[in-house]
């Protein structure tokens, strides 16, 4: 007969085990055991697509914005694995083993994306920046893209020729106010003169083109949107480097607020940094940002 004790460790052990299960992504399987997508003896909790809890069983629903613009996505059409990150998308639904056709897209606002509220999506992928005021309201994965300011002007201006800090300290530039794109004027560049601040960055842009300023500074995928679709005359000069200590800007998937998929996603996106699978898609899909020019 067992000891009062060694029940009580038993159920001790039933118990976190439980609680694993329940966790939405318990512990990898040991090595000589079956486990990954792929295989038919995984077990429920583990990040096994047929174990997870999808919107819909058997699939996976990633939502973003529409249009979907270059370089992010090609064609208005994130379901052909052309751009970042639609192959980002595709990518991580294979490492929780999804095939291609098993992914749904779905039309989803920018700002509903992490807006408080149920989610209809399983993951939303759409430059998200991670930060705390958003994790609030959603879940955010582990960054699956590393996001660098930098700064735009006009094609036929003086601005658009530099090539270094100094090159720009004579002239007259512009942000959104509140913004990290804010504080590497000020901190970085440190021009001659007061930069421009502006409310939201339609302002900064509108102020652009009309030759207000000379130049303005964005992080890189809102220069990709500006002068990719909204102010085609201007060009990116180039980007900035990230200052020692500072914590890098990413971009991160949402989920719902507590899902039981985060771990599993986050895991997924960990593995792709880690075997090279996101600067492979980087290098093929945002070539023109690893050419521009680091300002120093």
């Amino acid at each position: 007969m067992r000891s009062r004790s060694a029940a009580i460790a038993a159920a001790s052990v039933l118990s976190a085990l439980a609680a694993l299960a329940a966790s939405g992504c318990a512990p990898q399987e040991t090595a000589g055991s079956a486990s990954g997508p792929s295989s038919s003896a995984a077990k429920p909790g583990s990040c096994a697509a047929d174990a997870l809890a999808t919107k819909a069983k058997g699939k996976l629903t990633v939502g973003t914005d529409t249009p979907a613009y270059a370089p992010w996505f090609q064609d208005d059409d994130p379901s052909n694995s052309k751009g970042y990150e639609s192959a980002v998308a595709y990518a991580v639904a294979q490492k929780l083993g999804f095939a291609k056709g098993d992914v749904v897209w779905q039309k989803v606002a920018f700002n509903n994306a992490f807006a408080p509220g149920a989610k209809t999506f399983d993951f939303d992928i759409n430059q998200v920046s991670i930060n705390e005021d958003r994790r609030k309201a959603v879940d955010l994965s582990s960054g699956y893209y590393d996001v660098r300011q930098t700064i735009i002007a006009l094609k036929n201006s003086k601005a658009a020729k530099a090539t270094s800090l100094a090159d720009l300290k004579g002239a007259k530039l512009g942000a959104q106010v509140g913004t990290t794109s804010l504080d590497v004027i000020n901190d970085l560049i440190k021009p001659d003169q007061q930069p421009s601040v502006f409310q939201k960055n339609d302002l900064a842009k509108a102020a652009l083109k009309n030759g207000q300023v000379d130049a303005i500074v964005v992080d890189l995928p809102t220069a990709f949107y500006i002068t990719g679709a909204e102010v085609t005359e201007a060009k990116v000069v180039g980007q900035f480097e990230t200052p020692a200590g500072a914590a890098k800007e990413q971009f991160g998937l949402v989920l719902d607020k507590d899902s039981a998929l985060t771990s599993c996603v986050s895991q997924a996106v960990d593995a792709l940094r880690k075997d090279g699978t996101l600067a492979a898609i980087e290098k093929q899909w945002l070539s023109d940002a690893a050419g521009a020019p680091v300002l120093k």
